[in-house]
């Protein structure tokens, strides 16, 4: 939801969070001695999902309804019922505020600005480029195949 949401039309932007979430997550996973980031990594994504759509409601197995903000918590809360580390959820929960704030918070702030800019190197690689108006497809790329310009008409 996070890639057909926020992210539509903006891959190299998604890829950056990627990229800025990874290095992040082994920087700090080095200090936790955790070596398997992809659940902390799956967090993170779930974090900054649920915190930019606030107001959609969630249920957990049925038994829990809340809204999305609360999801990386609930989430964290059944891994502790789990009997599983919840450092691991931390961690993601931890990167994706990081990057939450860095990009939504912090450059609507007085005096903020954008501290994360998506490198040209990967717009150019991932972004489609604009269209140019002044282009003029070739017959074969016209839909349907069909010529029609000015002065053609059906039959003549």
């Amino acid at each position: 939801m996070l890639e057909e949401g926020s992210f539509r039309g903006r891959t190299a932007d998604f890829v950056f969070m990627f990229l800025f979430g990874g290095l992040l997550m082994t920087l700090f996973g080095l200090f936790v001695n955790l070596v398997f980031l992809g659940q902390a990594f799956t967090i993170m994504l779930v974090y900054v999902w649920s915190r930019r759509n606030p107001y959609v409601r969630m249920n957990f197995f049925g038994l829990l309804i809340f809204q999305a903000p609360f999801l990386p918590w609930v989430l964290m809360g059944f891994s502790l019922l789990l009997g599983n580390s919840i450092i691991v959820d931390l961690l993601g929960i931890a990167v994706g505020h990081i990057y939450f704030f860095l990009e939504d918070v912090f450059p609507n702030q007085p005096g903020g600005g954008r501290l994360l800019r998506t490198p040209s190197v990967l717009k150019a690689i991932f972004d489609t480029p604009e269209d140019d108006p002044n282009y003029n497809p070739l017959p074969e790329e016209r839909p349907g195949g069909f010529a029609w310009g000015e002065g053609q008409r059906l039959g003549g």
